[in-house]
């Protein structure tokens, strides 16, 4: 039989890869122009990796984001509900950041296609863990 990671497995790892972002978006060197970080709005100067625009309310989305990623992980059902309405979400921020909406978080290109392509990878993941492994077909 294929083994199909858990759902929780993969929701756990997504929660930790937004707690890890959230964490390096405080930290000199993997933020650049870190001087130049701000609370919120586009004015922030300071680049995540040197790529990804980021504030201190963006950092502090990541971390909580992930906080309740890591507590819904606990259950299938909670893990399943994480990466679907979590990819929804960033669908929405990703429409935000293409439309000039939502000023209160600074995003640029980078930004907008990285949540694009968050917001399809978690609603993907929530899909693929959530099928049932089916059997192998065995050899004649």
């Amino acid at each position: 039989m294929r083994r199909i990671p858990s759902v929780q497995t993969l929701a756990m790892l997504a929660a930790v890869a937004f707690l890890l972002v959230g964490v390096l978006g405080f930290v000199p060197g993997f933020t650049v122009h870190y001087g130049k970080l701000s609370f919120a709005g586009h004015g922030s100067g300071a680049e995540l990796f040197g790529i990804f625009q980021v504030s201190v309310l963006h950092n502090l989305v990541h971390l909580a984001f992930g906080v309740v990623g890591a507590v819904l992980a606990r259950t299938a059902d909670g893990a399943r509900r994480f990466l679907l309405v979590g990819g929804i979400v960033y669908l929405a921020i990703w429409m935000l950041g293409v439309s000039n909406g939502g000023g209160w978080i600074p995003v640029n290109y980078a930004d907008d296609w990285l949540h694009f392509l968050l917001g399809i990878g978690l609603i993907g993941l929530g899909f693929a863990a959530s099928r049932r492994a089916e059997p192998e077909p065995r050899p004649a």
